[in-house]
């Protein structure tokens, strides 16, 4: 999860002193927005012309843009652009939840960033993915659904982000989602993301749950429900054996409409008329054209891409601009930064049996997955193999859980590489809430450059403790009977 001060939320263009402004990326290549398409498959087809205005300009086909457009699109007499540089998600890479690792290692899907060199993990520069593909990262993340804690929602409000609160943001949850089990009474059962489990045919979760609770932690029917803390079946964003997108969820019925058109491009920066936010440039086919925005500006263009357009427009810390060439049209200091995020990192054990992922890394073994993924969406091709995991105090001094564990049936690298000899399996673990800041800077006034971007991981000595507190407690898991007869 990444965080910063513009969240991958959408922002508003929303006064004339540049509080809060931000860009994305992309323009034209229409996906399908005038009538349905004649089969599932997405298709990019090239727009004779580009819309020059639409009342709403979306900068970013991602998760916060894809539920923007279909809820805006909703009039009928609202003309929605969504300006995405990223293509087709259409593709068994994207489609199979198992081949999540694929689309991470894929510059056709990701924007391939890397931190800036961090000072405090020995100057190592770590990978920070961020889709570039409709339906943005929830076309290529690990695809677990978590709603968050109640009190996580309830301390934004403390700080002064009304309307966030635990008690406003239940109705959106219920409204987004379809439930497939959980908790009755706390979750939605009509929205257009669908949620499942996992079938835990391995015997390893259950295992894993059961030593939790031998361990002395409590165990939780549904995490996203009433009680989030404990051991219990993790949740993703699965349906009918395949990845469910917010893509899938919102975009692709709302493209059915005629007032919703997807373009496909690069943004360059936010156009400014005195100060408001009026359109977008971009470079389409070699050309640098406008789209213009009747009403809105919005940005949904990441944590990562959205301060890094309004500062390509001017808008940000005025000496930052200045030292890239770019002209200050509005000086604000906290644009890009705040930039958080929560580390984690993978505690591996060998296992005696042989029941892990690690016996079918073969060629012919992913051949035989995809194969029956293929035909009948089943299989191991059809999970993404976390389907077990807990949210945890690492200490009584928490108030509430801020650890957070992922059991995986295998001992792998999160991106597919460096499997363990023989069989193994694997707790990803790490604390939810870190001190620690960071920021997003521009490296050049050159749009195409990519983003400086630094999190500081590991700045505050509190990291450092809670990262102890965390090895000893998954320690604390994996020693207890239930697992005993498999390390």
């Amino acid at each position: 999860m990444v965080k910063s001060t513009l969240k991958p939320l959408a922002r508003r263009m929303i006064d004339n002193e540049g509080r809060n402004q931000s860009d994305a990326s992309a323009c034209l290549n229409v996906i399908v927005s005038r009538s349905p398409p004649p089969n599932r498959k997405q298709q990019l087809l090239k727009s004779p012309k580009l819309p020059m205005t639409a009342d709403y300009v979306i900068v970013g086909a991602g998760s916060a843009g894809c539920a923007l457009a279909a809820r805006l699109s909703e009039d009928s007499k609202t003309t929605v652009a969504i300006i995405e540089h990223g293509g087709s998600d259409f593709g068994p890479l994207i489609a199979m939840p198992a081949a999540l690792s694929y689309p991470l290692n894929m510059a056709r899907y990701d924007w391939g960033y890397r931190t800036e060199p961090e000072p405090h993990l020995g100057g190592r520069s770590l990978a920070a993915p961020r889709g570039k593909v409709i339906g943005g990262s929830s076309s290529i993340n690990g695809m677990v659904y978590v709603r968050g804690h109640t009190q996580d929602f309830d301390t934004w409000e403390s700080l002064g982000a009304k309307g966030w609160g635990a008690r406003d943001v239940a109705p959106y949850f219920d409204r987004m989602e379809t439930a497939h089990g959980g908790e009755p009474g706390h979750r939605g059962i009509n929205g257009p993301v669908h949620v499942t489990r996992g079938r835990m045919t391995n015997p390893l979760f259950q295992a894993f749950i059961d030593a939790g609770q031998q361990a002395g932690f409590p165990t939780t029917v549904d995490y996203n429900g009433k009680h989030q803390e404990g051991f219990g079946a993790l949740e993703r964003t699965v349906w009918q054996g395949r990845r469910w997108s917010a893509a899938d969820a919102y975009l692709k019925p709302a493209m059915k409409r005629p007032n919703v058109q997807v373009i496909r491009s690069f943004a360059t920066r936010i156009v400014l008329t005195d100060r408001k936010a009026t359109g977008v440039q971009i470079e389409h086919n070699g050309r640098t054209e406008t789209i213009a925005a009747a009403r809105e500006v919005i940005l949904a263009a990441s944590a990562f891409n959205s301060p890094k357009l309004l500062m390509l427009s001017g808008i940000g810390p005025a000496a930052h601009l200045k030292a890239n060439g770019v002209e200050v049209v509005a000086d604000r200091s906290g644009v890009g930064t705040n930039l958080q995020d929560h580390l984690e990192i993978y505690i591996q054990y060998l296992c005696r049996l042989p029941l892990t992922l690690n016996a079918k890394l073969g060629l012919i073994s992913k051949a035989r997955i995809g194969l029956e993924w293929l035909l009948r969406r089943t299989g191991d091709g059809a999970t993404n193999h976390f389907e077990a995991g807990a949210f945890l105090r690492s200490s009584h001094l928490a108030a509430y859980p801020d650890v957070q564990l992922h059991f995986l049936p295998a001992a792998i690298r999160y991106d597919g590489y460096a499997p363990t000899k023989g069989h193994g399996f694997q707790v990803h673990a790490g604390p939810m809430r870190s001190a620690s800041r960071g920021d997003v800077r521009l490296r050049s006034a050159d749009p195409r450059a990519a983003p400086l971007i630094r999190f500081n991981y590991m700045s505050k000595p509190q990291d450092w403790i809670d990262f102890r507190n965390v090895v000893r407690l998954v320690r604390s898991v994996v020693d207890q009977p239930a697992l005993k007869p498999y390390k």
